[in-house]
């Protein structure tokens, strides 16, 4: 049996940011707007988390059992490194869907919108056929997709949403950028994975694109969410301008991209797009809520 620690890792604690930062943005969204709500706040983040550590152990599980995980650079595997069964990571999955749904649950339960519950299934599905099921679309290339939509407009805007009862512009234009620096996350991943995925036969995103495009695509999506900064500031407020502090973060990991880094001198890169990441979403969500 792994131990809590191997457990902890096999969370991917790396990808959490790509929870945090909508929950953090888009409850400044909601402070600029009308006001915060603590209580849905934390909710929301409950449900972002869980859905983030459950899809990381669905994947761990899928990939596994795929012989996909066999030879993999980074975080540990548990499946694919045999520390633990199967089932018993697929259990783990399911455990951290269900505290997801319950969080989900009592949010709809608070503000009485009942359609809200079928985001919440469509999220789940999302979390699990990412790697899960017979046609897994995420070794289809259209992993992005799904990780711009949910951990970017929905999180971000549906997070807003829950506090003010209405959709914004200002929260839609927000989740632009937060979803382009999620996407950003896993681009970067599957850039280091691109060897072990083209012989796994495994078609991510990266692998369709090729190495050099692949690059070009992640410093385009780190620099599209500093568009979004300055789109924010004119339309809005100029203390959407503090999120500028999360690019200083920003540029070793795009100078290593560009330099063509490879293999695990990509952890580093990994490691470093979370953090910028997860101060974007502070940030942004500390400035809006100033002003």
């Amino acid at each position: 049996m792994p131990t809590a620690r191997q457990w902890f890792q096999g969370a991917r604690p790396l990808t959490l940011p790509a929870a945090i930062s909508p929950v953090a943005a888009g409850t400044g969204v909601a402070a600029f707007t009308d006001d915060a709500n603590w209580v849905r706040a934390v909710l929301c983040l409950v449900v972002a988390l869980a859905l983030q550590v459950g899809v990381n152990y669905a994947n761990d599980y899928s990939d596994g059992i795929r012989g996909t995980d066999d030879e993999r650079q980074g975080p540990v595997r548990l499946t694919g490194s045999k520390l633990a069964t199967p089932e018993h990571v697929r259990a783990a999955a399911f455990l951290a869907f269900l505290v997801g749904a319950l969080a989900g649950l009592a949010l709809v339960v608070l503000t009485r919108e009942w359609w809200l519950l079928l985001v919440g299934a469509a999220a789940l599905l999302a979390a699990w056929y990412y790697t899960g099921g017979r046609s897994p679309y995420g070794y289809r290339g259209l992993g992005e997709i799904s990780v711009f939509l949910f951990f970017g407009v929905v999180a971000t805007a549906g997070t807003a949403y829950v506090q003010v009862g209405e959709f914004t512009s200002m929260a839609w234009t927000t989740s632009f950028g937060v979803g382009a620096l999620a996407c950003a996350l896993l681009v970067v991943n599957n850039l280091r994975d691109i060897p072990t995925d083209t012989a796994s036969g495994k078609r991510t995103l990266a692998v369709r694109l090729g190495d050099t495009n692949t690059r070009v695509l992640y410093i385009g999506l780190v620099t599209g969410a500093l568009g979004v900064v300055v789109t924010l500031a004119l339309g809005w407020t100029e203390w959407a301008l503090l999120a500028l502090g999360a690019f200083i973060v920003a540029v070793p990991p795009i100078g290593a991209v560009a330099a063509r880094a490879t293999g695990r001198a990509l952890i580093p890169v990994l490691v470093a797009t979370g953090q910028v990441q997860l101060l974007y979403g502070l940030l942004l969500g500390l400035g809006f809520a100033l002003a």
